[in-house]
């Protein structure tokens, strides 16, 4: 696609990419368990939410989580504590999962029947560019009315999905669409 930018940064701009600004977004509408997995209460809620039903341990286990059901129930019994590499294994699976069973909730959320959602897009910071490198950008709003790809390549954790995605929708912005390419913030509700 034409005006990709290829060296971004390289005057001191700072910003991050659109679709990884949409990504964190998403992942603040998921509502993720709050309590950290090292403590015993965020562990605890992680695991039943993993082991709540055979479809979500299935689901697990397509995510990653091999363990036994024995040392499954042992930890939920407090018998054992998960190794570090295991405490990452089920944050992992725990946020696969969670983006899976949420997706299409979110999807008919941000679609809203047709009327899309409202997205305010802040430019990236110039305040380390030099005067005459500086561009003249500025605050953005967009209706996005179609999520279904935006958050299916969200909930697959496909970078590049979401990447192609996210620029299909910010070429509505016109010709300087190019200069939205990397972010400050990227807003909206659900």
């Amino acid at each position: 696609m034409p005006e990709r930018n290829i060296e971004f940064g390289k005057y001191g701009a700072r910003g991050i990419k659109g679709h990884e600004a949409v990504a964190r977004r998403l992942d603040d509408l998921a509502g993720y368990i709050a309590t950290p997995i090292t403590a015993k209460r965020g562990l605890m809620a992680r695991l039943h939410y993993l082991t709540r039903s055979d479809h979500a341990r299935a689901a697990a286990r397509a995510a990653g989580l091999t363990v036994t059901d024995r040392t499954i129930k042992a930890w939920l019994d407090g018998k054992r504590l998960p190794s570090k590499k295991n405490l990452d294994r089920i944050e992992s699976a725990y946020r696969t999962v969670r983006r899976h069973n949420i997706a299409r909730y979110l999807v008919g959320r941000l679609n809203a029947r047709g009327r899309g959602t409202r997205v305010e897009i802040h430019p990236v910071n110039q305040s380390q560019v030099p005067r005459p490198r500086q561009r003249v950008v500025e605050y953005r709003t967009l209706n996005v009315r179609r999520w279904d790809r935006i958050v299916e390549a969200w909930a697959a954790a496909d970078d590049q999905a979401l990447d192609d995605a996210w620029a299909d929708q910010i070429i509505d912005l016109g010709s300087q669409w190019g200069q939205y390419e990397y972010v400050t913030n990227i807003g909206f509700a659900a």
